[in-house]
């Protein structure tokens, strides 16, 4: 499989990069990669590179979005930070990614059993990670079920992926609302933003 081209790029639409990267996703699944030569893809984007879409994912050392994917060198921006939430840099990164470098699509990716997400239902505090820590807490405090207090903590995994699940809806409308540039791209059908939750347990990515 060759790296993508200028060429390619352009004949890329929302709606195909993401039936590209649900098709991947199966290969992942079933241990059907396709067939790449790496070191002919370092040459073939050694002047440039076109990736059809730019992945916002967790640092979770079992969810890198160019092996669930099934993607190569050159085909995605891949952005990761611990719980996968939407700063001003990350936002930036994405507005070049979509504006500039043309992706037509936006992926925001969580994952089950996450580790910031659990840090962020037991209110965790530790150094710098109290302020990352921070910013996912409105999602705990946006899934209301169920109330008892004892049963909102990391020990409870169905809690945990609910918050995981709110936490991306959180980013796709914080992306939305902090960048008119991603925003105006969407309106208009340039790119399309979506959430997704792959799962530790099968590696099956579902797109919400």
């Amino acid at each position: 499989m060759k790296a993508h081209t200028r060429e390619t790029q352009a004949t890329m639409t929302p709606e195909k990069a993401l039936q590209f990267l649900k098709e991947g996703n199966k290969r992942f699944q079933n241990n059907l990669k396709a067939h790449r030569n790496l070191l002919e893809q370092v040459n073939e984007t050694a002047d440039g590179q076109f990736p059809f879409a730019t992945i916002l994912s967790c640092i979770d050392s079992r969810v890198s979005a160019e092996l669930v994917f099934d993607q190569g060198l050159g085909d995605i921006f891949s952005i990761r930070i611990a719980g996968n939430f939407v700063n001003q840099d990350i936002l930036g990164s994405m507005e070049f990614a979509c504006k500039l470098a043309g992706s037509k699509l936006l992926v925001v990716l969580g994952h089950t059993s996450c580790g910031a997400i659990k840090g962020a239902c037991d209110h965790a505090r530790l150094g710098h990670l109290t302020s990352l820590i921070h910013k996912i807490e409105p999602a705990v405090a946006a899934v209301k079920k169920p109330k008892e207090e004892k049963l909102r903590t990391s020990q409870n995994l169905k809690f945990v992926d609910a918050v995981a699940e709110m936490n991306v809806k959180m980013a796709i409308d914080d992306i939305r609302s902090q960048s008119k540039i991603l925003y105006d791209m969407e309106e208009v059908g340039e790119i399309a933003i979506v959430g997704a939750m792959y799962d530790l347990s099968n590696g099956k990515v579902t797109f919400l």
